[in-house]
């Protein structure tokens, strides 16, 4: 559909909420990965609906800063048979330009719709916003590596890496279409969704624990050689935040001209919701001597500048009323809006579930709509929601009680995600 929305000049990253792009459209890219080219930015992530976890596509993403977002492509959509063919999953693709060859290479997993069948494969493309051509597994010793969870690193002189779930590393050939050693095996402590950053010559290597799609406390290790040894550090996050409610996947190095913020890039999964309610926190990483950490969460940023962005205040709110709170069905709460953007404010608790965010004009035809996830399993108070700007009129906004939840089990039949379906909103206002 033609949006009527449009993209605000003034730069804040709001953690936690959808996203949208230029035309008005959710941005879907997630287990993603950053890659800068000549001052533009490409995000790339798995496409998500709400109502399967067949691959759909990788998708691609360009920015200027970080904050808007236009779409480009599926750099790589379902293929007709093979890996990623129908009834198999896709995920975590990380992209990568090869120094020797200029072509730009695609990792990711491939699987069955039970997770049985894992193999790492790769696509390339001649330019990083075009079509990627999948080629099939990743080699190692003439052999598929038939792992799942995995991450990419490209260190300073341009050598490439493979990181596995649970410690395993790969030194990538030259051209990066194959893996040509493993320098290291099993490392102790390293969980899934593994992560790799260098600075000052130490490296650092992040990971989740095995939780399903339930967020828990990331860890990460040090080396000063990929080979190791590696030394299990612990949190960098504070104990029981679950990671600020996410799961890392990539660590971006945003290239300044004083100095490199290394911005962690986590996910915050919604299942089975992924395509609308699944988001993204991003937040800068601190080194000190081999000690990382994110010593507090932001709720908004400016990533380029490395300042924190306050988008709301009470004295902006519209008009004040008592919080909405309800776990029933079509229960709403519904306010006018005169364009612009407005933000919601609520609670996350193990008792959430979504809400159904609705916003049409004065003629009630329905402009957008999205599901809000209000699961968490460590409460959480703050934004919820940010919608894109909408040129001046009359608007009517509803926050209503969709009457569905989170919830997943593991293959073991362990239960995860909502025990109920309450929907809690605190505040809603103007984004100054």
């Amino acid at each position: 559909m033609t949006s009527v929305f449009a993209q605000e000049p003034h730069r804040a990253l709001v953690n936690g909420v959808p996203w949208f792009d230029d035309q008005g459209q959710i941005v879907n890219a997630h287990g993603a990965c950053v890659v800068e080219e000549e001052g533009k930015y490409y995000l790339f992530g798995e496409f998500k609906t709400d109502s399967t976890n067949h691959f759909i596509g990788f998708s691609c993403y360009s920015s200027s800063d970080l904050v808007h977002w236009k779409f480009e492509r599926l750099a790589l959509p379902k293929q007709e048979e093979g890996l990623l063919g129908p009834g198999r999953i896709g995920e975590r693709a990380k992209v990568m330009r090869c120094p020797q060859s200029g072509e730009y290479i695609m990792l990711m997993h491939c699987d069955d719709l039970q997770y049985k069948d894992p193999y790492i494969g790769y696509a390339v493309s001649k330019t990083i916003n075009g079509e990627y051509s999948f080629q099939g597994p990743l080699l190692y010793q003439g052999k598929p590596i038939k792992k799942w969870d995995m991450g990419t690193f490209q260190d300073h002189d341009g050598q490439g890496y493979l990181l596995v779930h649970h410690g395993d590393i790969y030194r990538l050939s030259a051209d990066y279409k194959e893996a040509e050693e493993k320098v290291a095996s099993q490392i102790s402590g390293v969980g899934e969704s593994p992560a790799m950053f260098k600075k000052e010559g130490v490296y650092y290597l992040l990971s989740s624990s095995l939780t399903s799609w339930e967020r828990n406390d990331n860890h990460y290790h040090t080396a000063s050689s990929i080979a190791g040894p590696w030394k299990k550090q612990g949190l960098f996050c504070p104990a029981g935040s679950l990671t600020y409610n996410s799961q890392c996947s990539f660590v971006f190095p945003i290239v300044q001209q004083q100095d490199t913020v290394l911005m962690y890039m986590g996910d915050r999964w919604s299942y089975p919701k992924q395509g609308q309610a699944a988001t993204q926190v991003w937040l800068p990483l601190e080194t000190i001597s081999e000690r990382l950490q994110i010593p507090s969460y932001l709720p908004s940023w400016d990533p380029l500048a490395n300042e924190s962005r306050v988008i709301s205040q009470r004295s902006n709110s519209i008009p004040a009323r008592k919080p909405f709170v309800s776990n029933r069905r079509g229960e709403k709460i519904e306010f006018l809006f005169k364009g612009g953007r407005f933000y919601i404010k609520g609670t996350s608790d193990r008792h959430g579930g979504y809400g159904r965010i609705v916003i049409a004009d004065k003629k009630d035809r329905v402009l957008h709509q999205v599901m809000v996830d209000f699961y968490s399993k460590v409460s959480d108070d703050g934004i919820r929601f940010v919608s894109p700007s909408l040129p001046k009129g009359k608007y009517k906004v509803t926050v209503e009680v969709s009457g569905e939840q989170g919830l997943w089990y593991k293959k073991d039949g362990t239960r995860f995600g909502s025990d109920d379906y309450y929907v809690r909103v605190d505040e809603i206002g103007y984004v100054d």
